[in-house]
Protein backbone atom coordinates (compact mmCIF):
# COMPACT_ATOMS: atom_id res chain seq x y z
CA UNK A 1 0.00 0.00 0.00
CA UNK A 2 1.51 3.52 -1.01
CA UNK A 3 2.32 5.46 2.07
CA UNK A 4 0.42 8.47 2.47
CA UNK A 5 2.01 11.96 3.18
CA UNK A 6 1.08 13.85 6.04
CA UNK A 7 1.71 17.27 6.71
CA UNK A 8 2.05 18.19 11.13
CA UNK A 9 2.21 21.86 12.19
CA UNK A 10 3.09 22.02 16.14
CA UNK A 11 4.68 18.12 15.76
CA UNK A 12 6.86 19.06 18.56
CA UNK A 13 4.77 18.93 21.35
CA UNK A 14 3.18 16.28 23.43
CA UNK A 15 0.55 15.75 21.35
CA UNK A 16 2.63 16.08 18.14
CA UNK A 17 5.48 13.83 19.63
CA UNK A 18 2.70 10.90 20.23
CA UNK A 19 0.99 11.51 16.38
CA UNK A 20 4.37 11.06 14.33
CA UNK A 21 5.00 7.71 16.34
CA UNK A 22 1.12 6.81 15.84
CA UNK A 23 1.30 7.53 11.87
CA UNK A 24 4.30 6.61 10.92
CA UNK A 25 4.11 2.96 12.56
CA UNK A 26 1.19 2.88 10.58
CA UNK A 27 2.60 3.97 6.89
CA UNK A 28 2.08 7.19 7.06
CA UNK A 29 5.54 9.92 5.40
CA UNK A 30 5.44 12.73 7.87
CA UNK A 31 6.77 16.16 6.96
CA UNK A 32 6.83 18.10 10.26
CA UNK A 33 7.12 22.33 10.11
CA UNK A 34 8.88 23.79 13.03
CA UNK A 35 10.12 27.61 13.49
CA UNK A 36 13.54 26.53 14.85
CA UNK A 37 15.35 22.96 13.81
CA UNK A 38 18.28 23.46 15.83
CA UNK A 39 16.30 23.08 19.33
CA UNK A 40 12.71 20.81 18.25
CA UNK A 41 14.88 18.65 15.15
CA UNK A 42 16.77 16.44 18.25
CA UNK A 43 13.34 15.66 19.52
CA UNK A 44 11.28 14.92 16.44
CA UNK A 45 13.98 13.09 14.11
CA UNK A 46 13.78 10.17 17.34
CA UNK A 47 9.80 10.24 17.26
CA UNK A 48 10.10 7.97 13.61
CA UNK A 49 12.45 5.67 11.47
CA UNK A 50 14.56 7.25 8.92
CA UNK A 51 12.32 7.78 5.70
CA UNK A 52 9.19 8.23 7.32
CA UNK A 53 9.93 11.48 8.79
CA UNK A 54 10.86 15.26 6.92
CA UNK A 55 11.53 18.61 9.46
CA UNK A 56 11.29 21.55 7.62
CA UNK A 57 11.79 25.18 9.20
CA UNK A 58 9.58 28.01 8.31
CA UNK A 59 8.09 30.70 10.17
CA UNK A 60 4.52 29.42 10.15
CA UNK A 61 3.15 32.57 8.51
CA UNK A 62 5.89 32.43 5.70
CA UNK A 63 2.52 31.89 2.88
CA UNK A 64 5.83 31.46 0.19
CA UNK A 65 7.77 28.60 1.69
CA UNK A 66 5.27 26.52 3.23
CA UNK A 67 3.05 27.05 0.27
CA UNK A 68 5.28 24.21 -1.39
CA UNK A 69 4.44 21.81 1.37
CA UNK A 70 1.15 21.30 0.28
CA UNK A 71 2.06 20.48 -3.53
CA UNK A 72 3.54 17.64 -1.94
CA UNK A 73 1.13 16.45 0.94
CA UNK A 74 -2.16 14.52 1.07
CA UNK A 75 -3.37 15.36 4.39
CA UNK A 76 -2.69 18.43 7.08
CA UNK A 77 -2.53 18.07 10.61
CA UNK A 78 -2.57 21.75 12.88
CA UNK A 79 -1.99 20.88 16.52
CA UNK A 80 -0.68 24.83 17.31
CA UNK A 81 -2.50 26.78 19.56
CA UNK A 82 -1.23 28.80 22.43
CA UNK A 83 -2.24 29.21 26.28
CA UNK A 84 -1.36 32.84 26.73
CA UNK A 85 -0.12 35.81 24.66
CA UNK A 86 2.83 36.43 24.07
CA UNK A 87 5.14 39.21 22.06
CA UNK A 88 6.43 38.92 18.14
CA UNK A 89 3.05 38.10 17.40
CA UNK A 90 2.19 35.51 19.70
CA UNK A 91 -1.51 36.47 20.02
CA UNK A 92 -4.45 34.31 19.85
CA UNK A 93 -6.17 36.04 17.05
CA UNK A 94 -2.63 35.44 14.93
CA UNK A 95 -2.13 31.74 16.14
CA UNK A 96 -5.92 30.35 16.35
CA UNK A 97 -7.89 32.24 14.05
CA UNK A 98 -5.77 33.92 11.03
CA UNK A 99 -2.95 30.82 10.52
CA UNK A 100 -6.00 28.36 10.41
CA UNK A 101 -7.27 30.30 7.94
CA UNK A 102 -4.30 30.13 5.48
CA UNK A 103 -4.36 26.47 6.32
CA UNK A 104 -7.59 25.97 5.00
CA UNK A 105 -7.30 28.14 2.18
CA UNK A 106 -4.02 25.91 0.97
CA UNK A 107 -5.33 22.69 1.67
CA UNK A 108 -8.37 23.80 -0.88
CA UNK A 109 -6.25 25.58 -3.59
CA UNK A 110 -4.11 22.14 -3.41
CA UNK A 111 -6.89 19.72 -3.41
CA UNK A 112 -6.00 18.25 -0.33
CA UNK A 113 -8.07 15.12 1.04
CA UNK A 114 -8.36 15.81 4.50
CA UNK A 115 -7.77 18.91 7.11
CA UNK A 116 -7.26 18.11 10.81
CA UNK A 117 -7.56 21.19 12.62
CA UNK A 118 -7.16 20.93 16.77
CA UNK A 119 -9.45 23.18 18.73
CA UNK A 120 -10.74 23.21 22.57
CA UNK A 121 -13.92 21.99 24.63
CA UNK A 122 -16.30 24.13 25.77
CA UNK A 123 -15.49 27.52 23.53
CA UNK A 124 -18.64 27.89 22.69
CA UNK A 125 -19.81 28.96 25.99
CA UNK A 126 -16.73 31.41 27.28
CA UNK A 127 -17.92 33.90 25.55
CA UNK A 128 -15.92 36.99 27.53
CA UNK A 129 -12.47 34.76 27.21
CA UNK A 130 -10.38 36.42 24.57
CA UNK A 131 -8.87 32.51 24.02
CA UNK A 132 -12.15 30.96 23.23
CA UNK A 133 -13.22 33.68 20.91
CA UNK A 134 -10.33 33.41 18.92
CA UNK A 135 -10.54 29.19 18.48
CA UNK A 136 -14.24 29.44 17.74
CA UNK A 137 -13.06 32.32 15.14
CA UNK A 138 -10.61 29.75 13.97
CA UNK A 139 -12.94 27.17 13.07
CA UNK A 140 -15.43 29.26 11.39
CA UNK A 141 -12.61 30.25 9.18
CA UNK A 142 -11.07 26.73 8.78
CA UNK A 143 -14.63 25.53 8.16
CA UNK A 144 -16.18 28.20 5.21
CA UNK A 145 -12.58 27.82 3.46
CA UNK A 146 -12.41 23.44 3.64
CA UNK A 147 -15.84 22.55 4.28
CA UNK A 148 -14.36 18.73 4.46
CA UNK A 149 -12.52 20.12 7.42
CA UNK A 150 -12.73 17.73 10.13
CA UNK A 151 -12.43 19.66 14.03
CA UNK A 152 -11.20 18.05 17.27
CA UNK A 153 -12.06 19.60 20.82
CA UNK A 154 -10.33 17.98 23.38
CA UNK A 155 -11.16 18.20 27.08
CA UNK A 156 -7.36 18.78 29.44
CA UNK A 157 -4.58 16.34 27.45
CA UNK A 158 -2.82 15.16 29.67
CA UNK A 159 0.59 12.95 29.59
CA UNK A 160 3.95 12.60 31.43
CA UNK A 161 4.84 15.25 28.86
CA UNK A 162 2.08 17.35 29.72
CA UNK A 163 2.00 21.00 31.03
CA UNK A 164 -0.95 20.40 32.73
CA UNK A 165 -0.38 17.47 35.63
CA UNK A 166 3.19 17.93 35.68
CA UNK A 167 2.92 21.81 36.39
CA UNK A 168 0.11 21.04 39.16
CA UNK A 169 2.56 18.22 40.85
CA UNK A 170 5.59 20.47 41.01
CA UNK A 171 3.37 22.82 43.12
CA UNK A 172 1.42 20.86 44.98
CA UNK A 173 4.70 19.52 46.24
CA UNK A 174 6.13 22.90 47.15
CA UNK A 175 3.12 24.62 48.05
CA UNK A 176 1.55 23.89 51.67
CA UNK A 177 -1.64 25.49 50.97
CA UNK A 178 -3.46 25.76 47.07
CA UNK A 179 -6.04 28.19 45.84
CA UNK A 180 -9.81 26.88 44.60
CA UNK A 181 -11.16 29.03 41.65
CA UNK A 182 -14.43 29.14 41.64
CA UNK A 183 -14.52 26.04 44.75
CA UNK A 184 -13.03 24.00 42.67
CA UNK A 185 -16.36 22.98 41.34
CA UNK A 186 -15.47 23.09 37.32
CA UNK A 187 -15.62 19.66 35.21
CA UNK A 188 -13.00 18.39 32.87
CA UNK A 189 -13.04 15.54 30.94
CA UNK A 190 -9.65 15.00 30.73
CA UNK A 191 -7.87 12.71 28.02
CA UNK A 192 -4.51 10.88 28.13
CA UNK A 193 -2.34 12.30 25.24
CA UNK A 194 -2.52 8.56 23.24
CA UNK A 195 -6.10 8.07 23.24
CA UNK A 196 -6.00 11.71 21.26
CA UNK A 197 -3.92 10.44 18.76
CA UNK A 198 -5.56 6.95 18.15
CA UNK A 199 -8.87 9.48 17.27
CA UNK A 200 -6.36 11.18 15.23
CA UNK A 201 -5.38 8.31 13.20
CA UNK A 202 -9.04 6.72 13.19
CA UNK A 203 -10.38 9.96 11.76
CA UNK A 204 -7.59 10.17 8.51
CA UNK A 205 -7.49 5.91 8.24
CA UNK A 206 -11.69 5.95 8.44
CA UNK A 207 -12.12 9.08 6.08
CA UNK A 208 -14.21 10.71 9.01
CA UNK A 209 -15.61 13.85 7.62
CA UNK A 210 -17.93 14.81 10.64
CA UNK A 211 -17.21 18.33 11.15
CA UNK A 212 -16.59 18.85 14.86
CA UNK A 213 -16.07 16.10 17.42
CA UNK A 214 -15.82 16.69 20.92
CA UNK A 215 -12.83 14.34 22.46
CA UNK A 216 -13.33 13.59 25.70
CA UNK A 217 -11.64 10.46 28.46
CA UNK A 218 -14.23 8.01 29.80
CA UNK A 219 -14.76 10.03 33.11
CA UNK A 220 -15.78 13.31 34.44
CA UNK A 221 -13.43 14.93 37.29
CA UNK A 222 -14.02 18.10 39.00
CA UNK A 223 -10.94 20.57 39.81
CA UNK A 224 -10.94 20.01 43.04
CA UNK A 225 -11.08 16.21 42.99
CA UNK A 226 -8.72 15.88 40.30
CA UNK A 227 -6.30 18.40 42.88
CA UNK A 228 -7.20 15.66 45.75
CA UNK A 229 -6.24 12.42 43.11
CA UNK A 230 -2.62 13.97 42.01
CA UNK A 231 -2.11 14.95 45.79
CA UNK A 232 -2.99 11.20 47.01
CA UNK A 233 -0.59 10.03 44.27
CA UNK A 234 2.01 12.23 45.11
CA UNK A 235 2.14 11.00 48.76
CA UNK A 236 1.23 14.74 49.61
CA UNK A 237 -1.10 16.40 52.14
CA UNK A 238 -1.83 20.32 51.83
CA UNK A 239 -4.91 22.99 52.34
CA UNK A 240 -7.17 23.70 49.26
CA UNK A 241 -8.38 26.80 50.13
CA UNK A 242 -11.36 28.64 47.86
CA UNK A 243 -10.28 31.75 46.45
CA UNK A 244 -12.61 35.05 46.26
CA UNK A 245 -12.93 36.03 42.69
CA UNK A 246 -11.35 39.35 43.36
CA UNK A 247 -8.42 37.96 44.86
CA UNK A 248 -8.66 35.17 42.08
CA UNK A 249 -7.89 38.20 39.47
CA UNK A 250 -5.42 39.98 41.21
CA UNK A 251 -3.11 37.10 41.92
CA UNK A 252 -3.71 35.80 38.08
CA UNK A 253 -3.07 39.27 37.28
CA UNK A 254 0.37 39.24 39.22
CA UNK A 255 0.97 35.67 37.42
CA UNK A 256 0.93 37.39 34.14
CA UNK A 257 4.05 39.08 34.75
CA UNK A 258 5.94 35.95 34.95
CA UNK A 259 7.22 34.54 31.35
CA UNK A 260 5.07 31.07 31.97
CA UNK A 261 2.48 32.25 34.31
CA UNK A 262 0.37 29.86 36.35
CA UNK A 263 -2.65 31.34 35.08
CA UNK A 264 -3.95 34.30 33.49
CA UNK A 265 -7.07 36.26 33.57
CA UNK A 266 -7.91 34.73 30.75
CA UNK A 267 -7.52 31.24 32.01
CA UNK A 268 -9.31 32.00 34.80
CA UNK A 269 -12.54 33.39 32.88
CA UNK A 270 -12.63 30.11 30.98
CA UNK A 271 -12.45 28.15 34.28
CA UNK A 272 -16.09 29.23 35.08
CA UNK A 273 -17.31 26.91 32.07
CA UNK A 274 -17.36 23.00 32.24
CA UNK A 275 -15.02 21.04 29.86
CA UNK A 276 -16.85 18.54 28.80
CA UNK A 277 -19.00 17.36 26.58
CA UNK A 278 -22.05 19.21 24.93
CA UNK A 279 -24.49 16.85 23.87
CA UNK A 280 -24.71 19.31 20.54
CA UNK A 281 -21.78 17.48 18.50
CA UNK A 282 -19.93 13.71 18.24
CA UNK A 283 -17.87 12.33 20.74
CA UNK A 284 -15.14 10.09 19.96
CA UNK A 285 -17.31 7.58 21.33
CA UNK A 286 -19.94 8.30 18.51
CA UNK A 287 -17.26 7.84 15.73
CA UNK A 288 -16.20 4.29 17.20
CA UNK A 289 -13.27 5.17 18.80
CA UNK A 290 -13.78 5.96 23.08
CA UNK A 291 -10.94 6.65 25.31
CA UNK A 292 -9.97 3.98 27.26
CA UNK A 293 -7.37 5.11 29.73
CA UNK A 294 -8.07 6.59 33.06
CA UNK A 295 -6.48 9.63 34.86
CA UNK A 296 -5.43 7.73 37.84
CA UNK A 297 -4.41 4.81 36.26
CA UNK A 298 -1.99 7.42 33.77
CA UNK A 299 -0.75 9.44 35.80
CA UNK A 300 0.16 6.69 38.61
CA UNK A 301 3.71 5.55 36.17
CA UNK A 302 4.92 8.76 36.10
CA UNK A 303 4.27 10.81 39.51
CA UNK A 304 6.85 9.06 41.28
CA UNK A 305 8.37 11.78 40.20
CA UNK A 306 7.50 13.62 42.81
CA UNK A 307 7.02 11.43 45.51
CA UNK A 308 9.34 11.06 48.03
CA UNK A 309 11.71 8.86 47.50
CA UNK A 310 11.09 9.13 43.58
CA UNK A 311 10.56 5.90 41.69
CA UNK A 312 12.23 3.93 45.62
CA UNK A 313 9.41 5.69 47.22
CA UNK A 314 7.99 3.04 50.42
CA UNK A 315 4.75 4.84 49.91
CA UNK A 316 2.11 2.94 47.93
CA UNK A 317 -0.60 4.30 46.30
CA UNK A 318 -4.35 3.35 47.01
CA UNK A 319 -7.18 3.70 44.93
CA UNK A 320 -10.39 6.06 46.37
CA UNK A 321 -12.51 3.53 46.58
CA UNK A 322 -9.96 1.00 48.58
CA UNK A 323 -9.40 3.90 50.34
CA UNK A 324 -12.94 4.16 51.48
CA UNK A 325 -12.82 1.19 52.21
CA UNK A 326 -10.26 0.84 54.59
CA UNK A 327 -10.95 4.43 56.68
Amino acid sequence: MKAKNCLIFGGSGQIGRNLIRKLTKNNYRVTVVTRNIHQKSYIIKTQANAGYINIVEANIFDEKKIRELFKKTDICINLIGILFEQKKGNTFKNIHSVFPSLLSKLCKKYNLKHLIHLSALGINNAVDSDYAKSKLEGENNVLKNFPLATILRPSIVYSVDDNFTTNFMTLLSRLPVFPLYYKGKTKFSPIHCSDLTDIIHHVISKNIYSKIIECVGPETISFKKLLEKLLLLIGKKRILIAFPLPVAEFSARLFEMLPNPLITRDQLRLLKYDNIASGKYKTNSDIGIPSVKFFDDEVKKYCYMWREGGQFSTGKYVPDDLKNKTS
